[in-house]
């Protein structure tokens, strides 16, 4: 992953963007995002689904992202991760379904 990319707010609120079109869900409004200097990005986007979003976490210094996709256990979410995998050139995904209650 390149820590530019991971440097680049409107990049990955694009990403947000995009990874929730192609899982077919939409969003409330456009992201927030905190620009971090050198340290990263923090960006949420609200969906219209009730109490559901994407988050992501970048962090440049380690090549890490970490995306936080809170939605109902229905639904698909390897849609929302592979634009993300696709467009940051992962090395290594893990992935981690906690289920909410």
């Amino acid at each position: 992953m390149a820590p530019a990319l991971l440097r680049d707010a409107p990049f990955l609120s694009g990403l947000l963007i995009a990874s929730a079109g192609a899982a077919g869900f939409s969003s409330a409004a456009s992201p927030t995002v905190r620009q971090r200097g050198n340290a990263g990005v923090t960006a949420v986007l609200i969906l219209e689904a009730e109490g559901c979003h994407f988050a992501v976490h970048a962090f440049p210094e380690k090549e890490l992202l970490l995306l936080d996709v809170l939605v109902p256990a229905e639904r698909d979410t390897d849609k929302v991760i592979d634009v993300f995998v696709r467009k940051l050139s992962a090395k290594s995904v893990k992935r981690n379904q906690i289920p909410r209650g």
